[in-house]
């Protein structure tokens, strides 16, 4: 059924958007005492754990291996299973309810929309091979770490530096942008706005990852053939370009359950997403419920269970991210009658170098859980 203004899914995908904001600046805020030599006052917000997905794909082979969540970034685990646990429910649903990217896309979508009278749409003999790069690329991590990383390289991974501080990693490619990583951006957002959610269907491999999980989904668009007009609406409307009005039920992968089809459809009852073809179609109310509730369960479940914060110690984050220590001068020079242009460049660069590598064992050294 048409319906207008601002719907269920617009306000769970804004409330998600403002929950990932504040938690990445409540993370900045925590790298930035680290770095100035500070121990915050406060806990590193756990939600930042949601954009370390590799992470999350080998503590769960760890779990399937030793049954026990491991303790370096539990909360990253936990994320990752309830995002599959929603595909299992409502097939990619994942992108366009909650996804912040999902929604950068839209916007950028809306660009293309105001500036061209029709879309650009690439023929098939181009879109299906480009739409398997997101199924290869995902295919690639499942295959590396669930049949080839053997045990104690999974273990090793968990327990080593990169891995214990990639969440810092991950905010410096942000704070300090490389040139290229800006220019790949640039393009990737140039793209989005001449083709409808480009990254998301062309290149984005969580998203392939939750399409796959979504087949085993109950959950399906359906049209009943009788009381549909064959108006096309929603086929011309849908995000993932499937032929909605040629379907009695909505099988691809690209469907992300966003109910445009449905919204769009002037008929009543013509089209509903449901659990089968005999139960009662689910409203975008209904949806935006479940999604909050099965992240809220899940996510409570992890705070009872203790299965939510990391064990890294404040100290642990000040050896890695931390200012560096001067090692002390040599007995007998003081620093006030040292004359910087005496100081030869190399032993200066040298020095420097030292002091790197020293900072880096002393990261090393810390066991597991200190």
């Amino acid at each position: 059924m048409k319906t207008l203004g601002i719907t269920p899914r617009k306000i769970v995908q804004h409330v998600f958007l403002g929950i990932v904001v504040v938690i990445g600046i409540r993370f900045y805020q925590f790298v930035c005492l680290i770095e100035s030599g500070v121990a915050p006052g406060f806990d590193r917000p756990p939600g930042v754990e949601a954009f370390l997905p590799i992470s999350a794909l080998v503590s769960l082979k760890h779990l399937l291996v030793t049954g026990s969540i491991n303790p370096v970034h539990p909360s990253g685990l936990v994320l990752f299973l309830i995002i599959c646990g929603t595909a299992l429910m409502a097939r990619r649903g994942f992108c366009s309810w909650i996804c912040p990217v999902g929604l950068i896309s839209e916007y950028l979508g809306r660009i293309r929309l105001f500036r061209l009278r029709s879309p650009f749409v690439l023929p098939r003999f181009m879109d299906f091979p480009l739409r398997s790069l997101k199924y290869m690329a995902a295919g690639f991590f499942v295959y590396q770490i669930f049949f080839k990383m053997p045990g104690p390289a999974v273990e090793a991974f968990i327990y080593s530096t990169y891995n214990r501080f990639a969440d810092i990693q991950m905010l410096k490619f942000f704070t300090d942008m490389s040139s290229t990583a800006w220019v790949v951006l640039v393009v990737l957002a140039v793209l989005s706005v001449l083709f409808r959610h480009f990254w998301c269907r062309y290149l984005c491999p969580y998203g392939a990852l939750l399409g796959v999980i979504g087949f085993f989904s109950p959950g399906r668009v359906r049209r009943d053939v009788l009381r549909c007009s064959g108006c096309g609406k929603c086929s011309r409307n849908c995000p993932g370009q499937i032929q909605v009005a040629s379907k009695t039920r909505v099988d691809s992968a690209e469907c992300s359950a966003c109910l445009t089809c449905v919204e769009n459809c002037p008929e009543e009852k013509a089209l509903k997403f449901s659990f089968s073809t005999a139960s009662k179609g689910l409203n975008g109310a209904t949806m935006a419920v479940m999604f909050i509730l099965v992240f809220g369960l899940g996510i409570t479940c992890a705070r009872w269970s203790g299965n939510w914060q990391n064990d890294i110690l404040v100290r642990e984050y000040l050896r890695f991210a931390g200012p560096a220590v001067p090692s002390p001068l040599p007995q007998g020079i003081n620093p006030g009658n040292m004359n910087p242009a005496s100081i030869d460049p190399k032993k200066m660069k040298r020095m420097i170098q030292m002091m790197q590598r020293l900072k880096e064992q002393q990261a090393l050294t810390v066991p597991p859980g200190q």
